[in-house]
């Protein structure tokens, strides 16, 4: 018998299964994007220890939203984040983007250089975000990650999303 006797590793999952090790143990970050209903768009996950910000441009280029311009907006107009989202580079792509970056200054930031007024009303509906990462996590599966690859746990978090959509509609 010759040639390889295992698998051939298959080019969408990463090396590390998005998994990283911090304090906690082996954890996984789950970064999504919802419309302002709750309703979930588009799932990325990373290493527990990645932070926020690097993967934003990801996120946003990753989504594919379907529908004719006649029926409203079809991009977002505002992106709610919380205060590991505030950088220049941010706000400076948000705003190429035509999105209205509603994202907190830090404590040691002066609010003045900002290019853009924060809107503390459109900041409160960022709860929207938190409501369904509660949700997900009330997925026994997903919060324990039961999955041990990457592909696989984004298979189980997409099945969530189809479950939530089928209860909306049915509902």
């Amino acid at each position: 018998m010759c040639g390889r006797w295992w698998k051939k590793r298959d080019s969408d999952e990463p090396d590390d299964h998005a998994l990283g090790y911090s304090r906690g143990g082996f954890t996984t970050k789950i970064h999504l994007l919802c419309d302002s209903h709750g309703h979930p768009l588009h799932v990325h996950i990373t290493p527990g220890p990645t932070h926020e910000s690097k993967v934003l441009a990801t996120v946003l280029a990753d989504v594919k939203v379907v529908g004719d311009a006649r029926d409203g907006a079809l991009h977002p107009q505002r992106l709610a984040g919380d205060k590991a989202y505030r950088a220049d580079w941010i706000d400076k792509f948000l705003l190429e983007m035509n999105i209205v970056p509603v994202i907190p200054c830090r404590t040691t930031e002066d609010r003045s250089a900002r290019p853009v007024r924060f809107d503390k009303k459109a900041y409160r509906r960022r709860n929207i975000i938190e409501r369904l990462i509660g949700w997900i996590k009330e997925n026994r599966r997903i919060l324990t990650r039961f999955e041990k690859t990457a592909k696989n746990y984004i298979g189980m978090l997409k099945v969530a999303f189809i479950q939530r959509y089928l209860r909306i509609l049915l509902a």
